[in-house]
């Protein structure tokens, strides 16, 4: 069904909660690995593009495993250049159409997307796990964060506002509009092979836009079923190709993608080094960047600091996900008042932190994503006992049995560490938390600002004074800063981001909407008279 019939077609279905709660339900908590994958429409090897159907494809193959057992989930035929060519085309005639339907019906769209979320959310959280190895419950609550920001682009759908402004000339009227922008290009990691493309498909749905998604080649089939879950509510109103998936090499596809002028945004996820590479790129044509690159966080702990709090908030943001969240803790400021005893209070979670099998229940820590994020930890454990610093728990690797043996496992590590090591200074994407003991305030801020990375930050302290001035100009310089809560675990209705190595551009809350869309400044004359600004007389 076109743009036109779309305005025309009323009602527009209306779900219930109760239903989806009902369908959600039939999906068991002991469903074997084959019945999830079946359940979101993985049964077997599966094409790597969709532009509104499923295309053909002719690239090489990839393999997608469990890094907890090895298993092998599936494969996917990926796409190739020409492939890529077929999917861009088609998002392009997608968003042509797309963009003339109002934007409150857009968010119903959204609406719909969201609640088919919420039905397969079981599921999809379990391939989470199976994927990318992350505990069940983080799973679980990464297709939360993608149904919650369709629900917050919903209500966003109604307020793409723009502005009235006073002319200077008699009779004038200014305002500012906001109007689609077009296709958006979407690059997103391992790490949050679910939630990154939702932040910005949902609002780029209700902004007027159409999405090509390119995920990381370690996550794809999560991708797939993404695709699979939203594309039924889209090809039933003929916008399928709204969601274009595209899974292909760098060459055929992540280059092609960062330099095509039909791409007037892209949204890159991954590491500071390559983020680099396609700002450059993207600067090159003049098109628009959201950068998600590294993150180097750091909590400070001041010696008026709640312990129990601080400790709990270090831990979950210092092993979530295994140290492989863009806000994971990296690093803790820690006042030297209270710094002997928060290691020992350190120590002494970690050696009581669950490591294994991320599916089963009360399991803390899960695998790494694979043998290179093992070698990188290790690699960086040994600079920094190089550099001088001390590892006072953890780092081995790890062999557990049975069918975790092939698995990517590894202890959880705390370091004594001064913040100006060469490995304190690089994020390493493993759980290793650097332990740097300060002397106050000033010198907790200095050296917490004092790594290429600025993406989020936190402070423990009961004394007000010291709160607002970490949040002060002369604080944190990081997108994101707390107080008194860790720095993993963003709400989606802030606007989600960093500054200097992080890349800067914003995702998710807020007014992050406005990326996804071109500004225009109008003047109206309502006279029969053509006064000049600046009261300027020419002729």
């Amino acid at each position: 069904m076109g743009g036109r019939a779309l305005l025309a077609a009323a009602p527009w279905r209306a779900r219930g909660v109760l239903p989806i709660l009902l369908r959600t339900m039939t999906t068991t908590a002991n469903a074997s690995t084959n019945d999830v994958l079946r359940e979101l429409g993985i049964d077997g090897p599966h094409s790597g593009a969709y532009a509104g159907r499923w295309l053909k494809t002719s690239g090489p193959e990839l393999e997608s495993r469990n890094p907890a057992t090895g298993e092998l989930l599936g494969t996917v035929r990926q796409a190739t250049a020409k492939e890529y060519e077929a999917c861009v085309a088609a998002a392009v005639e997608a968003f042509e159409r797309w963009r003339t339907v109002p934007a409150p019906k857009r968010g119903e769209l959204v609406r719909r997307i969201g609640n088919e979320l919420r039905v397969k959310k079981d599921a999809l959280g379990k391939l989470v796990t199976l994927e990318v190895g992350k505990i069940l419950q983080e799973g679980l609550g990464e297709v939360q964060e993608a149904i919650d920001i369709a629900d917050f682009a919903v209500g966003q759908s109604r307020m793409l506002y723009g502005l009235t402004m006073p002319s200077e000339r008699p009779g004038h009227a200014m305002r500012e509009q906001w109007h689609p922008l077009g296709v958006v290009g979407v690059v997103t990691a391992f790490n949050f092979p679910a939630a990154v493309w939702a932040w910005n498909a949902m609002l780029a749905f209700v902004c007027g836009d159409a999405c090509v998604w390119k995920p990381s080649p370690k996550a794809p089939l999560t991708a797939i079923a993404m695709t699979n879950v939203c594309r039924g509510v889209l090809e039933e109103e003929g916008f399928g190709a709204l969601a274009t998936l595209c899974i292909g090499t760098n060459q055929d596809v992540a280059q092609r993608l960062v330099d095509d002028p039909r791409l007037p945004l892209v949204s890159f996820t991954g590491s500071s080094e390559v983020g680099k590479h396609v700002a450059s790129r993207l600067g090159a044509r003049f098109a628009k960047a959201i950068l998600e690159c590294g993150g180097n966080n750091a909590i400070v702990v001041m010696d008026d600091a709640d312990l129990d709090m601080a400790l709990r908030s270090i831990v979950f943001g210092s092993v979530g996900t295994a140290g492989q969240r863009c806000t994971t803790t990296r690093r803790v400021l820690v006042h030297e008042k209270v710094a002997s005893e928060l290691e020992q209070r350190l120590v002494k979670a970690y050696a009581g932190i669950p490591i294994g099998d991320p599916m089963k229940k009360g399991t803390l820590c899960g695998p790494l994503i694979d043998q290179v994020a093992v070698d990188n930890m290790q690699a960086a454990l040994a600079l920094a006992k190089k550099a001088g610093g001390k590892v006072v728990y953890g780092g081995e690797v790890l062999a557990l049995p049975g069918k975790l043996k092939k698995g990517h496992f590894v202890r959880p590590a705390i370091v004594r560490a001064e913040n100006e090591y060469a490995c304190v200074q690089k994020e390493t994407f493993a759980p290793i938390l650097y332990l740097v003991r300060v002397k106050g305030l000033d010198e907790a801020i200095a050296k917490h600002n004092g790594v290429p990375q600025g993406l989020a930050s936190a402070i423990f302290s009961r004394d007000v004074l010291n709160a607002e001035r970490f949040l002060s100009t002369t604080g944190s310089d990081c997108g994101i800063a707390n107080v008194n809560i860790g720095t993993s675990g963003a709400e989606i209705g802030g606007a989600f981001g960093g500054e200097k190595d992080t890349g800067g551009g914003r995702e998710s809350g807020s007014d992050a909407w406005k990326a996804y869309m071109r500004r225009q400044t109008n003047t109206i004359n309502g006279t029969r008279e053509l006064p000049l600004a600046q009261g300027i007389q020419f002729g």
